[in-house]
């Protein structure tokens, strides 16, 4: 089932997440110096999300260079620190991400095919580019962990965009 996508130009509703490595949470969808990219995995038990999140780690210099980047998905911290521990993802792992959040976010959320897989609700993939006001850019959101943008085209385009403060597209 989806939920209400957010609106492309509007406020991100604020949104706080534990992250590992460190006290307190990461934040969304405030005003900040910079912009964010979040990307949003399904969890630990999503292969697929493995695969994309190493190339990103593989390729983080690059876009710490231009932009904040916050991961996060609906796991409990043992699944995110166990996953962080084996792979050595050097970005901000959020974890926790509750239901409404990802009904805020306009994700697609799932149940569990069986206990093998995840114990909870989680979210298909999600990625939103927000300005440094807390205003969402780009809003990429995918009902299965098969559909994934490019991450040098990603990073490419919002380049272009941060260094040409390009207007929203796509607001109807």
């Amino acid at each position: 089932m989806s939920s209400p996508k957010p609106r492309v130009g509007e406020r991100l509703e604020e949104m706080r997440f534990p992250v590992l490595g460190r006290e307190g949470t990461v934040a969304v969808g405030q005003p900040k110096d910079r912009w964010t990219m979040m990307f949003v995995y399904r969890g630990k038990h999503c292969p697929r999300c493995k695969r994309f999140l190493n190339k990103l780690n593989a390729a983080l210099d690059n876009w710490t260079d231009v932009l904040d980047v916050v991961v996060v998905s609906a796991d409990s911290e043992e699944k995110a620190r166990a996953d962080q521990q084996e792979f050595g993802w050097k970005f901000e792992l959020g974890y926790g991400m509750s239901e409404a959040q990802m009904r805020s976010l306009g994700l697609y959320v799932s149940e569990p095919l069986s206990d093998a897989e995840t114990d909870k609700i989680f979210a298909e993939p999600g990625s939103f580019g927000i300005r440094p006001d807390g205003t969402l850019m780009l809003v990429d959101i995918s009902n299965g962990p098969a559909a994934r943008p490019d991450l040098e085209e990603l990073l490419d385009g919002m380049k272009f965009n941060i260094e040409n403060n390009r207007p929203v597209r796509g607001t109807a």
